[in-house]
Formats: structure tokens, C-alpha cells, sequence
């Protein structure tokens, strides 16, 4: 069998998440069925991670195998006139046998955009927060993320996640204009729902309803309960991964 890697990005607005489940659309399904109709036999795919419902990726890699010598450029083109207008192949590229999408990534960097001022044409990819934020200190409390390894303060309960220890390389916020930033991190690998609930945690930070030595506490802690809200989906951007 031979393997290939696909790099895709996708909005996932109309979308149950990246994995195939009974009764909702995902992107994985989406995939597999361009891909089956393409090679003429069924074809699974293995996803780099998993994205949750409405979250988008620019980047996201999965792997499948085949007897068959696929043209890799042809293969792009064909996928592209294939797949929803939401979702876009990038690139397809033939690999060795022991590439994992999954377990051979090394890194995963999520952005999550916020606007501070109403705004129609970003509501559909930024969250929109009703009070001023300080984002120095969201930055001292985000700079803290990369000292810990268990992040079990930030996992969704009942997520059934066989480690909550992952290991944080950067975590900052970045502002893009007057009433606009996003926060970038980057770590090996991540929870189910971890940025989104790291972003609403450092909300707290930002809104003074969470002192730095608070923040650190809830990490501390490793209860989900301390921390803050899980943000909206619709925000959240897989950006790259890192092999």
C-alpha cells in the first residue's frame, strides 16, 4: 500500500467538527467520500487532530493509503472540483509508510480572533466581547501556559482523554487593529476544547475578574471548573501543523 498525506483547509461553519459521525456532517466524511469516488474504492482517512463543531482550519493534514499511483497535482486539481465550496485541498503529496498525520506531527498552532467594537463583516470568524480588555495582562497570564505540562484545568469534562499532559512552546496575543486581536498558541498536542477554554480564562484576566496569581492557581488546580467559559467555536482557527 501506499501512503499519502492531503493538506486541506476548510470553513467548518456547517460542519459537526472534523470527525465522521452518525447522523451529522463533518469534514472527515466529506473527504473520504471525494477521495472513494476519485480512487474507486473506500478510503479512510486519518486526520492530523480534531477540530470541534464550526471551528475552521487553514491548515489541516490527514493520510490514506492506496494500491494505486496517484498524481499528486491531478489529484488536487480533481479534489478541488470534487469537495463543498467550503472546504479546499491544498496540497497532496506522496509519503513513507511510517508518516502519521496524527502521531508523527511534532507541533499544533490555533488562532482565536476577538473584536472589541461591532463590526458585520467579522462576526462570522471573530468573537465579539462587550468590554475593554487589558491585554498586558492576559499576555502575562498567557506567558505562564508555557511553564506547566498538565492542563487539566482546561479539558472538557468527561472528554475521556487518556493524558491531560501536553507541553505549550507559545502562547501570546497579538493585535491586528484598533479593536481587533487574535491569541496564538502552539503546543505538541491539545485537549479537547483546551484553547477555547484557556481563551475564556484569559478573558477573565483581562476583564480584572482574575488576578495573574488566580489564573495561576486554576492551573494549578486542574479543576475545569475554576477556569473560565469556553469561548464560541466559530472564532477558533486551526493554523498549522508542524511535522
Amino acid at each position: 500500500m501506499k501512503r499519502y498525506f492531503v493538506y486541506i483547509k476548510y470553513d467548518g461553519t456547517a460542519y459537526h467538527g472534523w470527525q465522521v459521525q452518525p447522523n451529522a456532517n463533518s469534514v472527515q466524511a466529506e473527504l473520504q467520500r471525494a477521495l472513494s469516488t476519485l480512487l474507486r474504492e473506500d478510503v479512510q482517512v486519518v486526520g492530523a487532530g480534531r477540530t470541534d463543531t464550526g471551528v475552521h482550519a487553514r491548515m489541516m493534514a490527514a493520510h490514506f493509503e492506496t494500491e494505486k499511483d496517484v498524481d499528486c497535482e491531478q489529484m488536487v486539481y480533481k479534489l478541488n472540483r470534487l469537495l463543498p465550496r467550503d472546504i479546499s485541498a491544498d496540497k497532496v503529496t506522496a509519503v513513507d509508510g511510517d508518516m502519521h498525520a496524527r502521531f508523527s506531527a511534532v507541533s499544533r498552532t490555533y488562532h482565536y480572533y476577538v473584536h472589541l467594537h461591532k463590526d458585520p463583516f467579522l462576526r462570522a470568524y471573530s468573537c465579539e466581547l462587550h468590554y475593554n480588555l487589558d491585554f498586558d495582562k492576559m499576555n502575562e497570564a498567557a506567558a505562564l501556559l508555557t511553564e506547566y505540562d498538565d492542563f487539566a484545568s482546561f479539558c472538557k469534562s468527561n472528554a475521556g482523554s487518556k493524558t491531560t499532559i501536553c507541553k505549550v512552546s507559545e502562547a501570546r496575543w497579538i493585535k491586528d487593529g484598533e479593536y481587533r486581536w487574535h491569541f496564538v498558541i502552539t503546543a505538541d498536542r491539545f485537549l479537547r476544547n483546551m484553547v477555547r477554554a484557556v481563551v475564556g480564562t484569559l478573558v477573565e484576566v483581562g476583564r480584572g475578574r482574575m488576578s495573574i496569581d488566580d489564573f495561576r492557581r486554576v492551573v494549578d488546580g486542574h479543576s475545569r471548573s475554576d477556569a473560565g467559559e469556553s469561548m464560541p467555536g466559530n472564532a477558533l482557527f486551526l493554523e498549522h501543523i508542524g511535522y
